[in-house]
């Protein structure tokens, strides 16, 4: 299965009420996003690890898992994106279960469609000026010896430049440095960077990447890992140091 390239934001909507759920599909596609749809929470997980989403809307009651473990399930693989509950349950205690579960905002059914759509939109908003501040602010990041320098586009080691990255380079290493220790997908970092998550972007960037990898090669303790089927991961791995035991014969 192979996603579908777009430069919509894409949600996944995860609802097991059939004709609830195409409807609401219909009236998202309607106002311009790409919308995948699963009818349970465990399709709705297979789908969170094939895919890059924008934001996830979650029922909470529904068969083979439900919204709140499906949630749990989901910041494990990515704490970054944002997710909306859906549900008929609307009591006080069953509001703040959401929230403690990381939810951005809970909405209960019956529930107008528009503002749904207003909170999707100020969600996205945020978060967009959150990552943009965030790699534009950051004077330095620290990368196991490394040090590097977004706006002079160095990376630094032993307090001597080390090399002057291009500047492809540096919005990936910048991206990465953002997700340290958390996955960056693929598609994550072309729409971000590319602007277009197609195949010969994606070769592009695997073309920069190599090179990053070259460059941090002086610490054997920074990798850009693989994630496969998902993105990288920038770590600062321990070093193994093997211990030798030396047993003294005994007179």
């Amino acid at each position: 299965m192979t996603s579908p390239t777009t430069s919509k934001h894409r949600i996944l909507l995860v609802e097991d009420e059939p004709n609830f759920g195409i409807v609401l599909k219909s009236y998202l596609e309607i106002n311009g996003f790409e919308i995948h749809l699963c009818n349970n929470g465990k399709s709705g997980l297979e789908a969170y690890k094939l895919y890059d989403f924008d934001l996830c809307i979650l029922d909470v009651m529904m068969p083979q898992m439900d919204g709140l473990t499906l949630a749990k399930e989901m910041r494990q693989l990515n704490k970054q994106v944002p997710y909306i509950f859906l549900t008929a349950k609307g009591q006080k205690e069953d509001i703040l279960a959401g929230y403690k579960h990381g939810a951005d905002d809970y909405l209960t059914k019956p529930f107008d469609t528009e503002v749904l759509l207003l909170k999707i939109k100020a969600i996205m908003k945020r978060n967009n000026s959150e990552e943009d501040a965030v790699i534009n602010v950051a004077d330095q990041y620290r990368i196991g010896q490394f040090t590097f320098l977004p706006e002079k586009r160095t990376l630094n080691i032993g307090g001597k430049v080390h090399v002057v990255l291009s500047p492809k380079e540096a919005e990936l290493m910048s991206l990465l440095c953002l997700h340290q220790e958390h996955v960056l997908t693929r598609e994550q970092a072309l729409r971000k960077i590319w602007g277009e998550a197609n195949y010969f972007n994606g070769r592009s960037m695997d073309v920069y990447l190599t090179k990053l990898r070259k460059y941090l090669k002086e610490d054997p303790q920074v990798q850009i890992t693989n994630i496969h089927g998902n993105g990288f991961m920038l770590e600062v791995k321990p070093l193994d140091v093997s211990v030798e035991v030396v047993v003294e014969p005994t007179t």
